[in-house]
């Protein structure tokens, strides 16, 4: 066990060095080719930084995830289809950083890249056990990653707001799966490689990126959602409905950011996906939070969600299921006491102008 810890935490060494450091030069070309974050503060953009900011973060990340595969990983076709379809993702964003692109061109990109993991890499989700029941999708099992991998590879996309936010939220997700899986002694499995490597290069961007940052992901931030995607379906994709379900709940904060943002904007009337100031760390910085406390309490819930993980996982289902109830407790007070679905304010106006 001494000598997996000591070899995991080579890997999350390399990556974190390499990412940290060649995230200077992710600036400097950020800067020279043009791929930039203006701040607008027009209707429509959710802005709330003051100050141009370079955005080929998560393209130093993806670099950084090459060298810990040169340096630890292993070919195979899988792996060859992971890093075929992580370009790809990355190609899409980096296009859209420097001169943006439609939504859809973009949608035709992610489409691609699960496809590649798809039907190359032939990394699918077969079937689900739950409750004595099992449910084998067959021929859909298809559709049903691609569509997997591309609501992933957008849910991080559309958390990121605040400095820290994405790169912290996905740390977190990287830890949990690395700790649930030396527990279950799964080092040395691609799954593993792939969660170590990502750990370490995702912490050197945000050694950079936290409040006050001085590079953005970029929407090559993207490539953190596939990569989690993948993650997902590997080795912790299973038979079982709980080996796929747990790294979903570690994904509860984007998750359920994501949902609402969707209900929300079909309650006003608005496409699923416009932009807009409701989000989760928009509601918190309403609340007279500054964007350092903000972040920091997104990732207290988000920890909490990955401990409820791990206990329900490997020590205690019990404690587990408490833990869920807690953040159940909290997600309703949460939809009750903001906007984040719904105006309360506005229905408060309507009865009262019925009342007149």
């Amino acid at each position: 066990m001494k000598t997996q810890v000591l070899a995991a935490s080579k890997i999350v060494l390399i990556t974190f060095l390499f990412s940290a450091v060649i995230m200077f030069l992710m600036k400097k070309i950020a800067f020279h080719i043009g791929a930039l974050d203006v701040p607008r503060t027009e209707e429509g953009h959710r802005h709330i930084h003051e100050k141009i900011t370079p955005k080929l973060g998560a393209l130093g990340i993806f670099l950084s995830f090459l060298l810990g595969y040169m340096l630890f990983g292993e070919q195979s076709i899988r792996m060859n289809s992971i890093l075929i379809g992580s370009f790809i993702v990355i190609l899409t964003g980096l296009i859209d950083d420097i001169r943006p692109i439609r939504a859809l061109y973009k949608l035709l990109g992610h489409l691609v890249a699960a496809s590649v993991i798809v039907f190359y890499g032939q990394i699918l989700l077969n079937n689900i056990t739950a409750f004595g029941f099992t449910l084998d999708f067959g021929i859909l099992a298809y559709p049903i990653t691609i569509l997997f991998i591309v609501a992933c590879t957008n849910i991080i996309n559309l958390i990121d707001g605040l400095d820290g936010l994405s790169g912290g939220i996905c740390t977190i997700f990287f830890i949990t799966i690395a700790i649930i899986g030396f527990y279950q002694g799964r080092y040395g499995s691609l799954v593993m490689i792939l969660t170590l490597i990502m750990l370490g290069s995702t912490l050197g961007f945000l050694l950079h990126n936290f409040y006050p940052a001085k590079i953005f992901a970029g929407d090559c931030v993207t490539f953190l959602g596939f990569i989690i995607a993948v993650i997902t379906l590997l080795e912790f994709k299973g038979p079982a409905l709980i080996s796929f379900f747990v790294p979903i709940t570690i994904l509860g904060i984007p998750i359920l950011d994501t949902l609402f943002a969707i209900i929300r904007r079909l309650l006003k009337g608005q496409p699923p996906f416009k932009a807009d100031k409701e989000h989760l760390h928009h509601q918190l910085l309403g609340m007279n939070f500054s964007q350092r406390t903000t972040v920091l309490i997104i990732y207290a819930i988000n920890i909490l969600f990955a401990s409820a993980s791990i206990f329900y996982t490997l020590k205690d289902p019990i404690v587990g299921q408490i833990l869920y109830i807690i953040i159940f407790i909290i997600v309703i007070w949460f939809v009750l006491h903001t906007t984040i679905i719904y105006d309360k304010s506005n229905i408060k106006k309507r009865k009262l102008f019925h009342r007149r």
